[in-house]
């Protein structure tokens, strides 16, 4: 179990930074190598993750790969209907065999109030002999559920509705009186991908899950993660991946985007959803890492008709206010765009996947590498380092790297590379951004002056400065450079001074707070990236 709010420790005072890869085929070619290869990736990326003390508890890693139809049929004791006519819930929940009951019936009650089918449970088989003392103190049970699409519903409203259940059953077990409900979670809900994830060593993944070894179990895609936990405490639903993306950094604007994301849900309106909506919200929920916050955010445009590049766009934009050579509707669209989403702003590589394409996205600054391989025999490579799996030099097609703020996707349906231009051009181009903004936007600049006036203040300048605790360091230091030269105050040293909350002497309200940075330092930029960004 995670540890609670106590005494000077608060759970959301984390940061998080970890190793991150996928691989796929760019031909579409199933094969259960790339299963294997992708284990190999996530292994020699160990060093980026952590360990418990008992040397076996890993802080979370994971595999997200197509659904293996061919392995379910074989497996299932259940008849299912043709690959992408269904959807497998990837589940945990808990060990207590009356509260594993609850929780399977209030999932199976909100699958049936969307008008859907319920195939079949499956109980996955797993090998605890790897687990870590710790890991096993919290381990939940994984069930797979199997939920039919009907024929009458488009992929569109097949997915609204998967959504749709899974949320609401969510909500309802999290307020619930379950002493165990932490132990539910959807880690996956889909008609084309799976995760397979825990707190689990890298090297102990297709051990704890066998069905990973199996050769029936192939797809054209592997996305992994092995999680350094500084965000949160690790638990088994906060190992990644999620159930489109996966991220290597940290989200340094989570409270802001939080807190957007719950003053929007006031507005929410939607012909899928309807009066379900109101039971969907909160869309992010308390406790989750900011990786698990963003996954959340992310799957909710995309259930707006947004693909996920262009989700992504809005979510992690280009320094683009003041860029001299990007395109205006490059520019149009991140105007509008910012309207609608905040940046998820922070040192970040997010790769992700729909099971379709597969790419990667840098932040803006571009603080978190990201590197790729192609290969002559049809394999993409991507990972937070290069070297995470052994290429005969031969064999290599090309390196390459992601530059800050750039994309790179990966469309296995047509077998090709699609670059960071063609991707967002064919996204900002869709719309006429520019011309909406034009006749909707309203800049403060722009709004009549009314007249009123500043009142003249009486009291002198002098008596003012010391009612607000002005000093003379505060005058000749940083105010009067700022007010003669338009500069910023620099210094080297430490404050030196009690926090106000520690202080003897009397203290201004603003005192009280402070600036919050995240954990994890990035070293300063050079001037010319700094002044774009």
């Amino acid at each position: 179990m995670k540890p609670q709010q106590q005494g000077l420790y608060s759970p959301e005072f984390e940061h998080d930074n970890c190793g991150a890869g996928f691989i796929c085929n760019l031909e579409g070619k199933q094969t259960n190598d790339i299963i294997h290869k992708a284990i190999d990736i996530l292994i020699r990326l160990e060093h980026r993750g952590a360990v418990g003390a008992d040397g076996r508890t890993g802080d979370g890693a994971g595999i997200l790969i197509e659904i293996p139809h061919q392995f379910f049929k074989k497996v299932c004791d259940f008849d299912l209907p043709e690959f992408k006519e269904y959807a497998v819930a990837m589940v945990f929940v808990p060990k207590s065999s009356n509260q594993l009951k609850i929780c399977k019936e209030i999932f199976e009650e909100e699958i049936e109030a969307q008008e859907l089918d319920l195939i079949g449970w499956r109980e996955v088989p797993v090998d605890r002999s790897c687990l870590g003392s710790i890991a096993e103190l919290s381990e939940p049970k994984v069930y797979q559920a199997f939920i039919a699409k009907p024929k009458e519903d488009s992929s569109e409203a097949f997915n609204a509705k998967l959504f749709a259940a899974r949320k609401i059953a969510e909500h309802r077990i999290d307020d619930s009186e379950l002493s165990e409900k932490d132990n539910f979670y959807v880690s996956s809900l889909s008609t084309n991908t799976i995760i397979y994830k825990g707190l689990l060593m890298p090297n102990d993944i297709n051990i704890y899950y066998p069905d990973l070894n199996d050769d029936d179990v192939v797809t054209k895609l592997a996305l992994v993660h092995q999680r350094f936990s500084t965000n949160t405490f690790p638990t088994w639903d906060l190992a990644q991946p999620f159930r489109y993306m996966c991220h290597n950094g940290e989200i340094n604007t989570l409270r802001g985007n939080l807190s957007r994301m719950k003053a929007r849900e006031e507005l929410f309106e939607s012909e899928f959803f309807g009066e379900d909506l109101k039971k969907i919200i909160p869309i992010t929920m308390e406790g989750k890492s900011d990786s698990a916050s963003m996954d959340m955010a992310l799957e909710l445009l995309l259930h707006t008709g947004r693909s996920l590049p262009e989700a992504m766009m809005m979510m992690v934009p280009e320094a683009w206010e003041k860029n001299p050579v990007m395109s205006d509707e490059k520019k149009a669209f991140y105007e509008y765009n910012a309207c609608i989403m905040e940046p998820w702003d922070g040192p970040a590589s997010i790769p992700f996947t729909d099971g379709n394409y597969i790419g990667a996205l840098l932040d803006r600054n571009g603080l978190r590498p990201s590197r790729y391989t192609v290969t002559k025999d049809g394999y993409v490579i991507m990972a937070s380092e290069t070297g995470v799996t052994d290429i005969k030099p031969g064999n290599v097609e090309f390196h390459g790297r992601l530059e800050p703020g750039r994309m790179f996707l990966v469309d296995m349906v047509k077998g090709r590379i699609i670059e960071d231009e063609e991707v967002k051009y064919d996204i900002v181009t869709k719309r006429p951004y520019r011309k909406w903004l034009n006749n909707n936007l309203l800049p403060l600049a722009n709004i009549p002056y009314t007249g009123n006036k500043t009142p003249i203040e009486k009291v002198e300048i002098n008596k003012r400065q010391k009612l607000f605790g002005y000093t003379l360091e505060d005058i000749k230091t940083i105010i009067t450079p700022m007010a003669t030269q338009g500069k910023e105050a620099i210094g080297s040293m430490g404050a030196d001074i009690p926090l106000a909350v520690l202080s003897d002497q009397p203290q201004l309200l603003f005192n009280y707070f402070k600036q919050l940075f995240a954990q994890v330092t990035n070293p300063p930029l050079d001037g010319i990236r700094e002044e774009i960004i």
